[in-house]
């Protein structure tokens, strides 16, 4: 693993200013990359067997290089979601390449912003996790902190989680499911929390109001600011990015199911119940996200420390590949389903 690949994903939110700069049909920059030159780079690029040993785990995660580069992704985030409020408000562009603009900059919401909100929200540090949020903020989808860590790392590949995908579902079906039944979920959680501290779930401290007051407040601050037009663009580029996040939950569990034990609890979660995948691009462009299976036996193992699991089902290219591929379900389901069958088999 090389140490300054992971830069490689502070490019997208540049590559999205790049675009504008160049203007016209150069603001689909970042999409034509991200979905369509990626995935042939990844297959190039080869994969990423390594294994860090208990020491140079150790090593890694007191290194300060891998959190500033996070600290840098949320800070381009931030950047970008403001450049692109100024863009859509007073540059005048035709409808094609503000439509690029607005696409790219919900990619980079997604790859980047939301990846990084992902990493930092399983940190034990206060303030990372404070910045997790306001990331998660930035997209509308702030519960996901709550869903996330508390119940989708609890009942990952069980029918109650409503982040993994079931065997069979296209992608357009798994999508209102998920987006539906996190948010449903997350209350549910936070009612649970709250009662146990004499508290109703409308109460001040349920951080699930504050998921819909913060947005909106960033909303309107955007259109005071900027102009009306802001505020279209912030929800517009915050649902491309939810839609991106979802479809990567979709690929990283599918069809994948913790088999029951004789008193009806559900099995122990393994390295068997995440796809893998360590195609070395992908893994730089998204810090290791790809390497789910150890992230979810270990979940607060930092990126840069994040393993290859041979035991894992692996997925046949990298993320980029699989996401482009999870659009067409029935070609999805004709790679995928054999080998779900040879996973479940053994082979």
């Amino acid at each position: 693993m090389n140490r300054y690949g992971f830069l490689l994903a502070l490019t997208l939110p540049l590559m999205v200013v790049a675009g504008y700069a160049l203007g016209g049909a150069w603001n689909f920059l970042t999409i034509v990359f991200s979905y369509f030159l990626l995935p042939f780079l990844d297959l190039w690029s080869g994969i990423d067997l390594s294994k860090p040993g208990k020491d140079e785990v150790l090593q890694l995660e007191r290194d300060p290089w891998y959190r500033a580069i996070l600290y840098l992704g949320a800070l381009e985030n931030f950047a970008l979601l403001v450049f692109g409020a100024w863009v859509v408000t007073h540059a005048s562009l035709p409808w094609y390449a503000l439509a690029g603009f607005v696409l790219s900059v919900g990619t980079s919401s997604g790859s980047v912003g939301i990846v990084v909100a992902h990493e930092l929200g399983h940190h034990v540090s206060k303030w990372d996790r404070i910045l997790s949020r306001a990331l998660l903020v930035s997209v509308c989808y702030m519960h996901f902190y709550v869903e996330h860590n508390r119940g989708h790392h609890s009942h990952v590949a069980t029918p109650d989680d409503p982040a993994s995908a079931r065997y069979d579902e296209g992608l357009y079906a798994f999508l209102p499911r998920t987006l539906i039944g996190s948010w449903t979920h997350a209350w549910e959680l936070e009612r649970e929390r709250l009662a146990k501290s004499g508290s109703g779930p409308w109460s001040i401290g349920n951080p699930m109001l504050w998921c819909v007051i913060w947005p909106a407040l960033l909303a309107t601050a955007l259109g005071l600011v900027f102009g009306a037009a802001a505020v279209w663009y912030f929800f517009l580029q915050a649902f491309i990015a939810v839609v991106l996040l979802e479809a990567v939950n979709y690929i990283e569990h599918y069809g994948l199911e913790r088999g029951l034990k004789a008193d009806g609890s559900r099995e122990r979660m393994t390295v068997a119940h995440s796809w893998n995948s360590s195609q070395r691009l992908s893994n730089y462009f998204l810090f290791n996200l790809t390497r789910h299976s150890h992230h979810h036996i270990q979940a607060q193992r930092h990126y840069q420390a994040l393993a290859h699991e041979d035991e894992s089902p692996q997925m046949p290219a990298g993320y980029a590949g699989m996401l482009m591929l999870a659009f067409f379900p029935p070609l999805w389901k004709r790679v995928m389903h054999p080998r779900l069958a040879a996973h479940r088999s053994g082979r």
